[in-house]
């Protein structure tokens, strides 16, 4: 049978640190990778485990890139603060562990969660990330949005993570304006010149195909509220890009 370790990075989550330490208390492991948190995020990882390293955030591949060779187990579990493993996916990953292992990594869907409302449609529907993976695992050189890189077949999960993306508008707009400008930074130099198809086309069109295309208006106003900020963060991206430049043509 194979053991696991479970990785959680945060940084100041008191909120959420008991529900998802909670979750994940059946792993042989639970590493938690703090960014030095300031709230009370430490004390209560601490009831649920002793390895707890502290670490300088630089971006979010960096850190998990820097946490995953510190696992002292061979297959690791990596869950973000505001995800839960649900007791459909603890019992299959534990079935997997006792024999059932026939590839490097896993996709695992996410149900995701918009102020309280379960978000069924829209951008957010069909959501999956590759959580369930071995140690010789390393995320992919970017700043924000990145996947992980696994030497050898992936497979899929049926159980899910249930994902508190985001608890209100202002907990969405604090995390989107840092994320766009990793992401410009990420994209400025395969991007040709700003004009109106980056400020006005791309932003309508992910609206539309956020709201229409994949049925967000089957979710309600929490549709209607999430097509238009993923619109509103295509447009942030791109002036944010023209802001770098400008800074860069100054300099």
């Amino acid at each position: 049978m194979e053991k696991l370790t479970v990785i959680i990075p945060c940084k100041d989550e008191a909120d959420n640190m008991e529900e998802v330490l909670e979750s994940v208390k059946w792993a042989d492991e639970i590493l938690v990778v703090d960014s030095f948190s300031t709230d009370d995020t430490l004390a209560i990882a601490r009831k649920y485990t002793d390895r707890i390293l502290e670490h300088e955030y630089e971006n979010s591949a960096a850190q998990k890139n820097w946490a995953i060779p510190q696992a002292t187990h061979n297959w690791i579990l990596l869950v973000d603060a505001d995800e839960r493993v649900t007791p459909e996916l603890q019992k299959e990953i534990e079935e997997m562990l006792n024999g059932g292992l026939k590839h490097k990594g896993y996709w695992v869907q996410r149900q995701n969660y918009f102020m309280g409302k379960h978000v069924k449609y829209g951008g957010m529907a069909g959501d999956k990330v590759i959580r369930l993976f071995t140690k010789e695992a390393r995320y992919e050189d970017r700043k924000v949005h990145a996947e992980v890189i696994i030497d050898g077949t992936v497979g899929e999960l049926k159980g899910k993570l249930k994902h508190n993306s985001y608890k209100s508008l202002g907990h969405y707009l604090s995390k989107v304006h840092r994320y766009t400008r990793w992401s410009a930074m990420d994209k400025n130099a395969s991007t040709g010149s700003i004009g109106l198809f980056h400020l006005i086309i791309k932003p309508g069109f992910k609206f539309f195909q956020f709201y229409i295309l994949k049925r967000g208006f089957l979710d309600g106003f929490v549709g209607l509220v999430l097509a238009s900020l993923s619109a509103y963060t295509i447009l942030l991206r791109y002036i944010q890009m023209w802001e770098i430049r400008r800074t860069n043509d100054g300099s």
